[in-house]
C-alpha cells in the first residue's frame, strides 16, 4: 500500500518515512504544498500525512482542494498549533485524525493503521479470500493457516488484489500502488509479481485470473 507523507521538517519527514516505510508501505515524501496538490490529483494513494504548515500552501488548503476534488482518501493532519479551532477547521475540511506535534512515531503508526483499516478493509482487521488471509494490523498473508513469504513487491500486489474484491486491475493501477514517485512505474514489471504470486498459490483454491486486456483479479473458486 502507498501513502504520501507531506513534511516541510526534513530530519522529521525522514523519521516518519521510515516508521511507516518499517511497516511494509510504499511512502512517497514531498515538503511543500503545491507538489503534495499535485500528486494528490494524479497519483493513488492509501492514505495521506499532512502538515498544516507547509510552505507554498498551506495543509488546509491542500485538504480543501483534495475534498472539491470529490477524493475520499483518509487524511491524517500533523500539526504544531495548539489552538483548538485550528483542529475544528481541519476537521470541517474533510480530515480524517488529527496528531499534534510533538508526538511519538509508535502513535502516528498506530492512527495510520487504523485509517488504512477504515480505508482499504471498511474497518474490518483481516480480508479474506478463500483460503488466503490478509491481517493489516500485522501486514501478513497466510495461506491454509499457514505464513505466506512475499517479497516487498508482492506484498504490495497482493494487497491490492485482496482489498478489491470482484474488481479487475489493470497493470497500470497495480503499478501504482507498488512503485513510489521516485521510482520508475513499470506496468510491465507487474506480470513478473503477478507470475511469482500464481507459483506460491498455486493448487490452491485461490487464484489470480487474467482478463485479457483488462487486469487481473484476485478469485475464490469452490471445490
Amino acid at each position: 500500500m502507498r501513502v504520501l507523507l507531506v513534511e516541510d521538517h526534513l530530519q522529521l519527514a525522514e523519521s516518519v518515512a521510515q516508521a511507516l516505510k518499517g511497516l511494509g508501505l510504499t511512502v512517497d515524501v514531498l515538503h511543500d504544498g503545491v507538489a503534495a496538490d499535485l500528486a494528490l490529483a494524479s497519483e493513488d494513494y492509501a492514505v495521506a500525512v499532512l502538515d498544516v504548515g507547509l510552505p507554498r500552501l498551506d495543509g488546509f488548503e491542500v485538504l480543501a482542494r483534495l475534498r472539491g476534488r470529490g477524493k475520499t482518501l483518509p487524511v491524517l493532519m500533523l500539526t504544531a498549533r495548539s489552538d483548538v479551532k485550528d483542529r475544528v477547521h481541519g476537521l470541517n475540511l474533510g480530515a480524517d485524525d488529527y496528531l499534534a506535534k510533538p508526538f511519538e512515531l509508535t502513535e502516528l503508526e498506530a492512527r495510520v493503521k487504523a485509517l488504512l483499516r477504515r480505508s482499504v478493509l471498511g474497518g474490518e482487521r483481516q480480508q479474506h479470500c478463500g483460503p488466503l488471509v490478509y491481517d493489516l494490523d500485522t501486514r501478513r498473508f497466510a495461506l491454509q493457516g499457514e505464513p505466506l513469504t512475499l517479497t516487498q513487491r508482492e506484498q504490495s500486489v497482493l494487497e491490492a488484489l485482496i482489498a478489491r474484491p470482484g474488481r479487475v486491475m489493470s497493470k497500470e493501477q497495480l503499478a501504482a500502488q507498488v512503485f513510489g514517485l521516485d521510482e520508475e512505474a513499470s506496468p510491465d514489471a507487474i506480470e513478473i509479481y503477478i507470475h511469482r504470486l500464481r507459483k506460491k498459490l498455486d493448487g490452491q483454491s485461490v487464484a489470480i485470473v487474467t482478463f485479457r486486456g483488462l487486469g487481473y483479479l484476485l478469485e475464490h473458486r469452490d471445490a
